[in-house]
């Protein structure tokens, strides 16, 4: 029975922006524009750590998984949205529907963990830098970023596997540009209490987990700060930290939003707004904002075009 409600399922309907018709050409251009920056922002992030050996660190080294997850991100949703827009036709089968949810889910939490990764090699860095070298060793970064692929690639994969047991209903359309879980389960004929339990179990463990990792780890950032007597030290010190610090504040704040609600309340417009925000936005600010405030960075994107030579170090 299971197999045959799945297999009725051929598509669902993408309404995502279909509503706004006269708008079409102007989102086309500004979500094209958005994507090729957040790719090419995110893969000279990548290029200019892997050229300059000054930035072959832990810090660096997280960095460039983020920016690599961050390009896969939004891969994972955006041309899906441009083809739709430019096409007209807004379909998406039932396997690429679960397949870009596992994709979404899966690089979400990766963020998720990489950003507490992060958040904690700052601390062992401006908390305790004596034992820094030995603390974040190689083989321990290596370790955390597996960890943290398998473990979000784990979860994700348990709630599409539930997902797919799922009977739906006469309606296929989602209210959405994307195959998100809110909209997905609004859909549901099935009983989704098993689902809803397991979601929120995975959202204490990959979500409040690695938030109190960040929120630990500043505390006592901050604590350390606060003891610096100079104002140009402690300047310095939270300069290594305030754009992880920027970028944990715009990931949560989107995702709590959307997620940390009942989902009696969604409301797709507001869903859908906060949704740009967290796969388009963040994602094409994320590369400024760490290479902006960072000498280093900004460094190594001159050297990498060359212009690094031309002027004295």
């Amino acid at each position: 029975m299971a197999i045959r409600n799945q297999t009725s399922v051929s598509d669902f309907l993408l309404l995502g922006f279909s509503a706004h018709p006269g708008q079409q050409p102007l989102l086309f251009a500004l979500f094209l524009s958005m994507y090729l920056v957040t790719v090419v922002g995110n893969l000279l992030i990548i290029l200019a750590i892997s050229s300059d050996q000054h930035l072959h660190t832990p810090m660096y080294f997280f960095l460039a998984n983020l920016s690599f997850v961050e390009t896969c991100f939004t891969c994972t949703i955006v041309p899906k949205v441009l083809v739709n827009i430019q096409t007209q036709r807004h379909t998406i089968s039932y396997t690429g529907c679960l397949v870009q949810m596992y994709f979404f889910m899966a690089l979400t939490l990766l963020d998720d963990f990489l950003l507490a990764v992060m958040a904690y090699d700052r601390y062992v860095a401006i908390c305790l830098p004596l034992h820094y070298t030995t603390v974040m060793c190689p083989q321990r970064c290596l370790l955390l970023v597996a960890a943290s692929w398998l473990c979000s690639h784990l979860l994700a994969f348990s709630l599409t596997l539930l997902m797919s047991q799922f009977s739906f209903c006469a309606s296929h359309a989602i209210p959405h540009f994307f195959c998100d879980v809110p909209p997905l389960l609004k859909l549901v004929c099935s009983d989704t209490q098993i689902f809803q339990v397991t979601m929120l179990t995975e959202a204490v463990l990959s979500g409040m987990i690695p938030l109190t990792c960040v929120l630990v780890s500043y505390a006592h950032i901050i604590h350390t700060i606060l003891r610096i007597p100079s104002a140009g030290g402690k300047h310095k010190v939270f300069s290594t930290c305030g754009s992880h610090l920027t970028v944990v504040t715009l990931f949560y704040g989107t995702l709590f939003l959307v997620y940390f609600q009942p989902s009696s309340s969604y409301s797709a417009d507001t869903g859908m707004i906060v949704s740009v925000i967290y796969t388009m936005v963040t994602p094409m600010l994320n590369p400024f904002i760490y290479s902006l405030r960072n000498r280093d960075m900004k460094r190594a994107l001159l050297g990498l075009f060359g212009w690094g030579r031309c002027s004295p170090q």
